[in-house]
């Protein structure tokens, strides 16, 4: 209920702008006036209700006009046009019901930006027209070519030899209240949007005419004209020529009805959700549902073929509506009126309400938004603007369309230049190129694959990695094939294919596995081995892992092990060497403890790593904010933690030489010390660590690594070399 005043607001203005769309989206389909506004009262109430949406209004549809022209004319009479609206309603339910609004999520945002964007600058064209007085124009739909035999721009452009005075001067009001509507006392009535003060005072500025300024006075067609001059006229019904059921065009009608009715309802859904302030999610579905619904009820009662419309969408949201009870109450007021006060509403100049729906098309075109959509690049602008010259000079489907192709052709061609991604990883003492394929690869891949695999130098280690793919065309396949049988073989290519699907002919096949083996541990060198996790910690902090297949490297390892380096790390769980270090399996022998510290288990952990297995860099790695380190800050001895803190005293009591423990960079400090302790002690301990430091066969190193950034200091190799 907290939403009802801005909602009954809003209905009122919509119900105002609707009626004359209602009227002339009738006279321009070659229908009865009165179908207009029966499926205005449908549209409003009963598809209203049943939707979904909390900002879409539906109504007779403008984009329809003229496929009802001419099958009226080819069914030879609007009862039998009613029988074929009637079964595309049960058509569109069918569609609903089985999912069929899954369509609209196929809807590119640059097309819809452009639907929204050329409705706008339609209503300012076809709107202007009305505003100075040339109402000439009686239909409403967004068509090129005008019954009449005019296009839009020669519409608009005739239009300033037939203005009206009178209108002219009722618009400039209008436009000149709508733009500066926060600037004067009017605003604090914000329950009331200024597009329902617009009406009433187009209202009162022409009684003004009447009685001080007679030739400015607004007659005849320059008023809203509604065809009911008593209640009686509503309840004329067009009854449905059920004798027809059995005529094959008018199946041909009822699905090209329940085809582009539906079309155009999700096209004008997916607008009007994006222009929503909200930013909610209509289910396309159950507007499929709601709309059929409506379309049986406008069949049977003789209106017009019903569709979800941007116009009075966007002046809902523009006017501030909240919840659909807004589309409800605008058909309520639309059967309420034209029962009680129609002689009233033909008093409302149209130049009023043209005003309003120039408004709302500057806001739906801004050049805001054409600046926007440049700055995205041409894959993005250039079908906005398809999408808006198709649907300018053309109509609203063919529009879209057009710019849907135009969307379809950037993304063909960005799948056929970027079908896949090529990385090239670093491995020890060389590379591996990775060919990562998409989860679709189609023959359009063909020519880009092929050239792809043909340039990879000779001797190279090649990864074909599939593990996201769900389908590959044969095409590629015997690409692929023809690579794995012929060219990597005469050319010594190493070749890996992964994650292909069992259901091709082509299976995994695997010549390499990216482990250290014995001859790669003997050539690397300690700076070397450093440099390895100064990329691998990169690459981490980057979040750019290097992709590893470890039921490979399990196999690969199973009969003996050639890691680079020995990480004397803490037990905390943020720091697992392997992750941060980004290595393979096998990389590297972690060993962990509390506070880093070192006793005797430890340095013989670390010779044996070394002189055994044949590591050649030890890493003494601490960490920020170390609860071990905190402990032995706060003289925490309970129990068996003693063994630990006791280990970190020293540190603690040097530090404390210089800072306070309660400076903020004590504890810190305290760390820092701590990993220079624990070297200290590895080399004063260990004759054969130091010895091999000494020959530059072994090398040692302290790290601190920041559990904020992810980022591994090195402070010092052997001699104090600092890398970074």
């Amino acid at each position: 209920m907290k939403n009802i005043k801005y909602d009954l607001a809003s209905g009122i203005v919509v119900y105002l702008v609707a009626l004359p769309l209602c009227l002339g989206v009738a006279l321009a389909s070659g229908a009865p006036l009165l179908s207009g506004i029966i499926s205005g009262i449908i549209g409003g109430i009963i598809v209203g209700y049943l939707s979904g949406s909390h900002t879409s209004v539906s109504g007779p549809a403008a984009g329809l006009a003229t496929v009802v022209l001419a099958s009226i004319a080819q069914l030879g009479g609007f009862e039998i046009f009613s029988t074929a609206l009637l079964i595309a309603g049960f058509l569109q339910l069918a569609a609903g019901y089985f999912k069929g609004g899954i369509i609209a999520n196929y809807i590119p945002s640059n097309v819809i930006k452009g639907l929204l964007a050329s409705i706008g600058i339609l209503l300012i064209l076809k709107q202007i027209p009305r505003a100075i007085g040339y109402d000439n124009d009686h239909e409403d739909a967004f068509s090129f070519i005008q019954p009449n035999g005019e296009n839009t721009f020669s519409h608009f452009f005739n239009s300033f030899s037939h203005f009206n005075p009178g209108s002219i001067a009722i618009s400039l009001f209008a436009i000149a209240l709508l733009v500066l509507w926060d600037k004067t006392p009017l605003k604090k009535f914000k329950f009331l949007p200024p597009s329902l003060f617009v009406v009433l005072f187009g209202i009162l500025i022409n009684l003004l005419f009447k009685t001080f300024a007679p030739s400015l006075l607004i007659e005849g067609h320059h008023l809203v004209n509604i065809p009911i001059s008593k209640a009686s006229d509503l309840f004329i019904i067009n009854l449905p020529s059920f004798s027809t059921l059995t005529n094959y065009n008018v199946w041909i009608v009822a699905f090209t009805l329940a085809i582009v009715a539906s079309l155009e309802t999700l096209l004008n859904l997916e607008a009007v959700d994006n222009i929503d302030v909200h930013k909610r999610n209509s289910p396309a579905n159950r507007e499929l549902m709601a709309q059929g619904t409506g379309n049986i009820l406008a069949g049977f009662f003789g209106g017009l073929p019903v569709t979800s419309v941007i116009v009075r969408s966007s002046v809902n949201i523009d006017a501030g509506a909240k919840t659909k009870l807004s589309a409800i109450l605008h058909g309520v007021f639309l059967l309420i009126s034209i029962l009680t006060i129609s002689s009233f509403l033909n008093m409302i100049p149209l130049a009023a309400l043209a005003s309003i729906l120039i408004i709302t098309g500057y806001k739906l075109a801004k050049v805001k938004l054409f600046k926007e959509m440049y700055q995205k690049g041409w894959n993005q602008f250039l079908p906005f603007m398809a999408t808006i010259l198709g649907i300018l000079f053309t109509d609203l489907l063919i529009g879209v369309v057009i710019g849907l192709s135009v969307s379809i052709f950037f993304l063909l061609k960005s799948n056929f230049k970027n079908p896949f991604t090529v990385t090239t990883d670093a491995n020890y003492t060389d590379e591996t190129i990775r060919i990562e394929l998409p989860n679709q690869v189609s023959f359009l891949n063909k020519a880009t694959i092929k050239e792809t695999l043909w340039s990879i130098p000779n001797n190279s280690k090649v990864i074909i990695d599939a593990s996201n793919t769900d389908y590959i065309d044969n095409d590629v396949l015997e690409i692929i094939k023809d690579f794995k049988e012929v060219v990597a073989p005469e050319r010594n290519i190493k070749l890996n294919k992964i994650g292909i699907k069992k259901e091709y002919e082509l299976t995994e096949h695997i010549q390499f596995v990216n482990i250290l083996d014995k001859e790669t541990q003997d050539k690397l060198k300690p700076v070397e081995i450093l440099q390895l996790l100064v990329k691998g910690n990169e690459r981490f902090v980057d979040g750019k892992w290097s992709k590893k297949e470890f039921n490979h490297q399990v196999n690969a390892t199973s009969l003996g092990q050639y890691p680079m380096a020995v990480i004397l790390s803490c037990i905390d769980s943020r720091t697992t060497p392997e992750i941060i270090f980004d290595t393979n399996m096998g990389d590297l022998i972690s060993i962990r403890i509390a506070g880093n510290i070192v006793d005797k288990e430890i340095i013989g952990s670390i010779e044996l790593a070394c002189k055994e297995i044949g590591t050649k860099l030890i890493v003494v790695m601490g960490h920020s904010k170390c609860g071990a380190v905190g402990a032995a800050v706060h003289s925490l001895t309970e129990g068996n933690i003693a063994h630990i803190t006791n280990k970190i005293k020293p540190a603690v009591d040097a530090i404390a030489l210089s800072l306070k423990p309660s400076d903020a960079e004590f504890t810190e400090s305290v760390c820092l010390k701590n990993i220079e302790n624990s070297v200290k002690e590895i080399l004063q301990n260990s004759p054969f660590i130091k010895e091999e430091s000494v020959n530059g066969k072994l090398g040692v190193v302290s790290a601190y690594y920041d559990t904020s950034t992810g980022k591994v200091n090195f402070q010092s190799l052997n001699s104090n070399n600092n890398i970074k």
